[in-house]
C-alpha cells in the first residue's frame, strides 16, 4: 500500500472514531428529554422541574468545559474522551434506574461532565492526527455526526420506551454507550496524542499564559462567535415549531416540517462545507459568506412576506447556509490556537455553545408567551450579523495567500 492510501485510511479511521463519540455525545443530550413527557407522569413532577435539570446539565458542562480542555493538554486528550464516555454512559443509566427526581438532578450533573470533554478532546486529537489538507473533512464529518446523533435520539428513545418503557430506553442508550466504549477502546491506538503540557515543557509560563491566552481578543472573538451560534440554534431547534405555527398560524405537522427541513439543511450544508473549506485558504469569508445568507432568509421568514408553504424550502436553504460555515469555522479556531494550546482554547471557546444554551430559552419563552413569534426569527438575523461581526473583527483569521 502506498503511502498515502496508508495515510487516508488512517486519517478515515480517526475521523471516524471521533465522529462515532461525537454524535453519541449529541444522542446523550437530548435522549433523556425525549422522554419528558412519561418521566413526568410516572414520577409526578413538572416540567419546569425536568427543564431544570436540563439547565443544570448544560451549566454543568459549560462551566467544565474549560476545565477539560487544561485536562486535555495535561493528560492527554484520549485518556480524558475515554472518561467522558463513562461518565456521559453513567449518566443515562442513572437516569433509567431513577425512582425519584434526585436521581434524574444526579444524572444531570454526572451526564453534564461527561458532555464537557468532547470538543476539546475530538478537536486534540483531529488536529494532530488528521493530515492538514483533509482537516475540513473532518471537520464536516465530526458536524454531521453531531447532528445524526440529535437525529437519532428521538428515534430510538420513542420506539424503545413503547416496547420496554422510559427506563429501557435510557437504560439501553447506556449499553449503546458500552458498546461504542468498547469499539474505541479497540481502536485505541489510533487516538494516542501526546499531551500537549508534556511537548511544551515547563517553560511557557504556566496558568498565567494559559489564561492570557484564553483573554487573548482571537480567542474571545471565537467565543462570542460560538455564544451566538448557540443562539440561533436554539430558537430554531426548541421554539421554531411554535414561532412559526403562531407566526404563519400553520398546523404542527408543516411546523414540524420546517424543523426538520432546518435540520437536514445544516446537515446537508456541513457536508458541502467540508468541500468548501478544504479547497480555500480565506476560511473567514465562507463564514461571512453563509451568515449572511442566512441573515437573509432569516429576515424573510420573520417578516413573513411569502406564503406559509415555503417555509420548508426556506428554513432549508437557512440551515444550509448556516451549516456551510461549520467547517471553515472550526479551522478558524484553529488559525487562532497557539502551538500546545488547542485543548484548552477549543475547550474554552466551544464552552460559548453552553453559554448561549444556558441564558437564551427564557428569553425566546418570554417572547412567545407575549405574542412576538416574529421577533425569535428577528433576533436569529441580529445574532448572525453579529457573527460576522466577530469574524471580521479577528486578529487571527487566515490571510489570504498570494496567487502566482
Amino acid at each position: 500500500m502506498s503511502t498515502k492510501a496508508t495515510t487516508f485510511h488512517q486519517d478515515f479511521k480517526v475521523i471516524s472514531l471521533i465522529a462515532l463519540a461525537h454524535g453519541l455525545s449529541h444522542f446523550f443530550q437530548i435522549a433523556t428529554a425525549v422522554l419528558f413527557p412519561l418521566i413526568k407522569d410516572d414520577l409526578g413532577v413538572s416540567y419546569v422541574a425536568l427543564g431544570g435539570t436540563v439547565a443544570l446539565y448544560y451549566i454543568v458542562s459549560g462551566v467544565c468545559q474549560t476545565l477539560a480542555g487544561f485536562a486535555v493538554d495535561r493528560y492527554g486528550a484520549r485518556r480524558v474522551l475515554f472518561l467522558g464516555l463513562a461518565l456521559s454512559t453513567a449518566g443515562a443509566a442513572i437516569a433509567g434506574i431513577a425512582r425519584s427526581y434526585e436521581m434524574l438532578v444526579v444524572a444531570a450533573v454526572v451526564g453534564g461532565l461527561g458532555n464537557s470533554v468532547f470538543h476539546p478532546c475530538d478537536f486534540s486529537i483531529l488536529n494532530a492526527r488528521v493530515q492538514k489538507e483533509r482537516l475540513g473533512y473532518a471537520f464536516s464529518g465530526h458536524g454531521i455526526a453531531g447532528y445524526l446523533g440529535y437525529a437519532a435520539a428521538p428515534v430510538y428513545a420513542i420506539a424503545v420506551a413503547g416496547a420496554a418503557g422510559w427506563r429501557g430506553a435510557l437504560l439501553g442508550a447506556a449499553l449503546i454507550g458500552a458498546v461504542v466504549i468498547v469499539v474505541l477502546a479497540l481502536q485505541r491506538d489510533a487516538l494516542h496524542v501526546e499531551p500537549a503540557d508534556g511537548r511544551r515543557g515547563t517553560e511557557h509560563g504556566g496558568l498565567a499564559a494559559d489564561l492570557r491566552i484564553l483573554l487573548s481578543a482571537p480567542v474571545l472573538m471565537c467565543f462570542g462567535y460560538f455564544i451566538l451560534v448557540s443562539v440561533q440554534f436554539i430558537a430554531m431547534q426548541n421554539f421554531g415549531i411554535a414561532s412559526t405555527m403562531a407566526l404563519y398560524d400553520i398546523s404542527a405537522s408543516l411546523a414540524s416540517a420546517t424543523l426538520t427541513a432546518y435540520l437536514l439543511g445544516g446537515a446537508a450544508g456541513i457536508l458541502s462545507g467540508g468541500f468548501v473549506a478544504s479547497h480555500t485558504s480565506r476560511h473567514d469569508l465562507v463564514a461571512v459568506g453563509g451568515m449572511t445568507v442566512n441573515a437573509a432568509f432569516m429576515f424573510v421568514i420573520a417578516a413573513a412576506w411569502l406564503p406559509a408553504a415555503l417555509l420548508p424550502a426556506l428554513c432549508a436553504a437557512s440551515g444550509f447556509s448556516s451549516g456551510l460555515t461549520n467547517p471553515s469555522r472550526d479551522l478558524i479556531v484553529r488559525a487562532t490556537t497557539p502551538p500546545g494550546s488547542t485543548g484548552k482554547v477549543y475547550g474554552f471557546v466551544y464552552s460559548g455553545l453552553d453559554v448561549g444554551s444556558m441564558v437564551t430559552p427564557v428569553y425566546f419563552g418570554w417572547l412567545l408567551d407575549g405574542g412576538r413569534p416574529s421577533v425569535v426569527f428577528y433576533t436569529v438575523v441580529v445574532t448572525a450579523i453579529l457573527t460576522i461581526a466577530t469574524v471580521l473583527n479577528l486578529p487571527g483569521r487566515p490571510a489570504a495567500k498570494s496567487s502566482a
